[in-house]
């Protein structure tokens, strides 16, 4: 670990510039996650209660309906797991999979093999490559740290957009407090800040994006205080364990692990595993391990371990470099131009970061609705 200074707790540590220890040598994120627990998290005889009403009223409400709620399927761990729930719940979910031309064929044959097993009908929602290109490319000569918004904005928008579209009120999430709630400020953005999206692209990008998917602060009120359309964190209201779940569905639906968290994408694989440690000094694994660690998922040895692995062999990382570049249409040279770039802060660029953050404390002030 070098003169880094890791957390005593969990495998967090230094590069991370706004980590703080207290004098046992605990970071602020393990101190933090009780509380975080406390308020996400409603499991045992509370968590069952608040699911049976939830899937009370779902149903009551879907009386006669095709679907009943929207589910989204990355052929991930937690979108893998929510399907089988909700069909074992004896829900009508409609699942829908963003396709932004980045799916491994792990995760085809994994998405096809879900939807199979539990007759689930799959929309994919098709981004247009060539925007999408542009869109990535720009956040890229942005020289920013988040270059997954591009994705991880037009994610919701789909399912917000579908639903609305299908009079579907119900959005089932995998989204969880215990395995995906520690990320670094400085590690990432806020994907929904469409202002920041669009100043990006209007300074990098070349094409204009007419059937790119948008989700601003503005169509989120809309969605859901006109169309009451309810995101619904399942996982949270239950002691959800990420391997206990892997091994269900490995069972279950013949589901196939990927080797790396988020390995059902060619890009966000090689974006964790070579952009981001290459270019900004940050190893995403480390937030993710140390999540598992508070929950008590793994321990801290465990992650300390793991996190020393390689993800690719030598061979393996120049083979997914070349697949990368070829579809980004960039040289070798273009590419290391890109990445020896100063690196930015998406605050230099036009946002609505601060209305995004008075909104959530009036949300949690008042309540979510």
């Amino acid at each position: 670990m070098g003169n880094l200074r890791i957390c005593s707790k969990c495998i967090m540590d230094t590069t991370d510039p706004d980590i703080t220890f207290d004098e046992k040598g605990v970071c602020n994120y393990c101190r933090g996650f009780p509380l975080l627990k406390k308020k996400h998290i409603i499991d045992g005889k509370e968590g069952e209660a608040k699911l049976s009403s939830i899937i009370k009223e779902i149903k009551g409400k879907g009386k006669g309906k095709e679907y009943d709620c929207l589910i989204g399927l990355s052929g991930g761990v937690d979108s893998t797991y929510v399907a089988y729930l909700v069909k074992k719940w004896g829900l009508k979910p409609l699942a829908i999979h963003l396709d932004n031309g980045w799916d491994s064929e792990l995760s085809v044959s994994n998405i096809q093999r879900i939807v199979e097993k539990l007759n689930i009908d799959l929309y994919t929602y098709v981004l247009d490559w060539e925007e999408f290109k542009d869109l990535q490319l720009a956040y890229f000569k942005a020289s920013v740290v988040n270059l997954e918004v591009p994705t991880d904005h037009a994610i919701p928008a789909s399912l917000y957009n579908t639903a609305s579209k299908m009079g579907i009120k119900y959005i089932i999430i995998g989204g969880n407090t215990s395995s995906e709630s520690l990320m670094p400020k400085k590690w990432t953005s806020n994907a929904n800040d469409l202002a920041n999206l669009k100043d990006i692209h209007k300074r990098y990008g070349k094409l204009e994006l007419k059937n790119y998917p948008t989700l601003g602060l503005f169509k989120i009120l809309y969605y859901w205080y006109i169309k009451k359309l309810k995101p619904i964190p399942v996982l949270n209201y239950m002691d959800y364990k990420k391997f206990k779940a892997k091994g269900l569905i490995m069972k279950e639906l013949g589901w196939k692990d990927y080797g790396v968290k988020h390995g059902e994408s060619t890009f966000t694989k090689f974006y964790q595993a070579y952009i981001l440690p290459k270019k900004f000094n940050i190893d995403k694994r480390k937030a993710h391990l140390s999540n598992l660690i508070q929950s008590g998922q793994i321990t801290r040895e465990e992650a300390l371990n793991e996190v020393k692995k390689d993800v690719y062999t030598k061979e393996e990382l120049e083979k997914e470099k070349r697949y990368v570049l070829k579809k980004f249409d960039i040289t070798e040279t273009e590419f290391q131009r890109l990445m020896n770039l100063p690196n930015r802060d998406h605050s230099e660029f036009k946002s609505e970061q601060r209305i995004l953050e008075f909104f959530k404390v009036i949300r949690s002030i008042f309540g979510n609705r």
